[in-house]
């Protein structure tokens, strides 16, 4: 072994380490998957994989990555609102919404006693 890859085994084990000193229970959470022991908890319901559904997994997503992509299409209000003279029609609208709501709902301008 490599220099590189002792230093990166030892990185993973103080990972480890660290992980287990702070959760307890560490260990029996893995131990299924890196040990391949049967899970201890009798309230969890583990699936039963077999060679053959995995074969199947497999062959579905091979066909779909085989499959060309198929573009989405933009929604037809989208297309509408891509076009130059709805364009601008479409800002000029939206300034004069713009404008009336600053003068309807804008502050209230404050009199003094002065000015009355």
């Amino acid at each position: 072994m490599s220099l590189k890859q002792l230093e990166s085994l030892n990185a993973d084990y103080d990972v480890l380490l660290a992980q287990m000193e702070k959760d307890p229970n560490f260990a029996e959470r893995i131990a299924p998957a890196t040990l391949g022991t049967e899970p201890k908890d009798n309230q969890t319901i583990y699936p039963q994989i077999n060679p053959e559904d995995l074969a199947l997994a497999r062959q579905a997503l091979m066909e779909d990555a085989n499959q060309p992509l198929v573009e989405a299409m933009a929604p037809q209000w989208l297309m509408r609102c891509c076009e130059p003279s709805r364009r601008i029609v479409l800002l000029l609208a939206g300034a004069c919404l713009v404008l009336i709501s600053f003068a309807f709902f804008g502050a209230e301008r404050t009199v003094t006693k002065e000015e009355q």
